[in-house]
């Protein structure tokens, strides 16, 4: 199998980028995944800060968001991308761009076969297991610190109290 170039990661503008935005997340979700568009396409994208994953020929594999209040969502991946790091290069920059929007603490509503994704770095699951979009999710949390982020197995005292 031939080696896929390398990914860059940068910001994205909804409104310069909705297009490509929409075309992976059409794609992903609604096409692969079998989401309902009425649920994939919410409303809230033109105030979330995006991040697309570009090959070297500048070709969109991957798209993720960020809501104002810390939630990370959205995050898709072109099947043949995935299990390439790309995902995981994706909420690194969310992340960075929750602390750059100030805030300390970010959250997913993860799918649960994908949970241990966002364990892996460094997420905590809080409460119990909850169904969207007829597929069994989990809430998970992460503290940022000092414009880094808390390596996995250090504890978020906010999420040992729930």
């Amino acid at each position: 199998m031939n080696e896929l170039p390398a990914c860059l990661v940068v910001e994205a503008d909804w409104v310069r980028d909705k297009a490509a935005i929409r075309g992976v997340r059409q794609r992903v979700f609604v096409e692969e995944q079998g989401i309902p568009e009425n649920l994939e396409w919410d409303g809230r994208d033109a105030v979330c800060r995006h991040v697309l994953a570009l090959t070297g020929s500048t070709e969109v594999v991957a798209t993720g968001r960020l809501q104002a209040d810390g939630r990370i969502g959205r995050m898709a991946v072109l099947y043949e991308w995935r299990g390439r790091g790309v995902g995981s290069a994706l909420l690194d920059r969310l992340q960075h761009c929750a602390l750059d929007s100030g805030l300390q603490r970010v959250y997913v509503h993860a799918r649960l076969d994908v949970a241990g994704f966002y364990s892996r770095a460094g997420f905590q699951a809080a409460g119990q297991p909850f169904t969207a979009a007829d597929i069994p999710h989990i809430e998970m949390r992460k503290v940022l610190v000092h414009a880094r982020v808390i390596p996995a197995g250090i504890a978020d005292p906010e999420i040992s109290r729930d």
